[in-house]
């Protein structure tokens, strides 16, 4: 059983904003952040919303994803209905990501781009994939991490809540332990600080509450261009006891603590018996857990078999499913596997077949195809490519006898044989739904 030892949260307006349209939530178990957007101060409206939903509402015994995932819908439900009477709050919306922690698991609903992180060993791990248009290309491989940092529209999201009448929720669940630093912010810090300076801060800071300082100092020392907000909450075991182990006892706190001079002097002569052969009479009995050991590996290896089962036939079960996408070049590709990225770098996919075929060479009403990722089997997959390849070839003219061709090209859709290929249309992945979140207004 874990429990939060320590935690620290604050929000801050930033730099060039007028209002703070950030709110956070911190009551343990449960932490949160939510990162407003819309005209005036919509967006302070519908984050207010969000964490007011959570305040109102008690886990209990309930599982904690389906909780977490319906008191977002029901948050959701209620930022649409007052933004469709309220003229003055149409199209607000915002961000919300929350963490609960129940027993050993903290479990995670996520919705836009305010993230969580586990920060364990030294790391800094993103435990939140942002709904957002740079995201969304830099896993289709069209942007570098690196490119993705600093691309213009980062803060366009595709998901939030209260736009739409309806909202799809992430939710997540992830084994802890003690010792563990779970960090939940806006992204006024994430584009102002760096994942590797959030992890130095963490590692240098004596408390929570300097850490979370520190990184809003910095964020707006580096331009505070939004609303801040960081949560931050350290794990450790139920129960758990602070001992500093190098106190010296003296006096009464010696006699407290159980070390009176008979009771070291028994235990002295005990440790000395046992060096010197004579075993204390009360020795057998310290034999007793020893034989259960046994029972205690087998169980243990069982249920390190019964994991890798699952483990194998989720792996070859996600072998079996294909999907289209889109490769750093712009190509239609078949991937084997899930489309899908896991915390730690892991993907759930892999390339299987690259075609010729541009994403921008296609009808504008055929790209959905190539990027919705819809499941289909190897043949399915396949038999959509040749039909994307036929849609891709569309020569505006024959070449010339004998000639190479003119036009063409990878960017147009150029095909072999010297045929000419059409010029695109822009193309790109499948257009956003929701709102982009605004830079003027907070």
């Amino acid at each position: 059983m874990l429990r939060v030892a320590e935690q620290a949260h604050r929000t801050d307006t930033g730099r060039q904003r007028q209002a703070n349209e950030d709110a956070l939530f911190a009551r343990s178990p449960l932490f949160a952040v939510a990162d407003g957007m819309g005209g005036a101060q919509a967006g302070e409206v519908a984050s207010q919303i969000a964490t007011e939903a959570l305040e109102e509402t008690d886990p209990g015994d309930q599982a904690p994803e389906p909780y977490l995932k319906r008191v977002l819908e029901d948050a959701n439900e209620r930022i649409h209905g007052i933004a469709q009477k309220d003229a003055s709050t149409s199209g607000m919306g915002t961000t919300l990501t929350a963490v609960l922690i129940r027993d050993d698991e903290i479990s995670i609903a996520h919705v836009g781009d305010s993230r969580a992180y586990l920060y364990r060993d030294s790391e800094l791990k993103r435990l939140t994939s942002d709904h957002s248009l740079v995201e969304e290309l830099r896993r289709q491989g069209r942007l570098t991490d690196e490119q993705a940092e600093e691309h213009p529209q980062r803060s366009i999201i595709t998901r939030a809540l209260g736009p739409e009448p309806v909202v799809d929720v992430d939710t997540m669940t992830y084994q802890a332990r003690a010792g563990d630093v779970i960090l939940i912010c806006s992204d006024g810090l994430t584009t102002m600080v760096s994942e590797s300076r959030i992890a130095e801060i963490l590692a240098d800071a004596p408390t929570l509450d300097a850490a979370v300082a520190a990184m809003i100092d910095e964020a707006n020392a580096n331009g505070g261009r939004d609303n801040i907000t960081v949560v931050a909450f350290r794990l450790e075991e139920e129960g758990a006891e602070v001992v500093d182990s190098q106190a010296t006892l003296i006096g009464p706190s010696a006699e407290e603590a159980g070390l009176t001079a008979d009771r070291v002097a028994a235990g002295a002569g005990g440790a000395a018996a046992s060096r010197g052969g004579r075993r204390p009479a009360a020795a057998p009995a310290a034999e007793a857990p020893r034989r259960r050991w046994p029972g205690r590996i087998a169980r243990t290896l069982l249920v390190l078999l019964i994991c890798a089962g699952l483990g194998a036939a989720a792996w070859f079960g996600s072998r079996q499913v294909h999907f289209l996408g889109v490769d750093e070049a712009g190509r239609v590709t078949l991937y084997e596997g899930l489309p899908y990225d896991l915390p730690f770098g892991i993907e759930l996919y892999e390339e299987e077949l690259s075609t010729p075929v541009q994403l921008t060479s296609l009808p504008p009403d055929r790209r959905d195809e190539a990027t919705n990722h819809e499941l289909r089997s190897e043949d399915d997959a396949k038999s959509l490519i040749e039909d994307l390849e036929s849609a891709a070839v569309a020569p505006t003219q024959q070449p010339p006898a004998g000639g190479a061709g003119t036009g063409g090209g990878e960017a147009g859709g150029g095909q072999p044989g010297g045929e000419p290929g059409g010029s695109g249309s822009g193309g790109g992945p499948k257009p956003a739904k929701g709102k982009g979140k605004q830079q003027g207004g907070g």
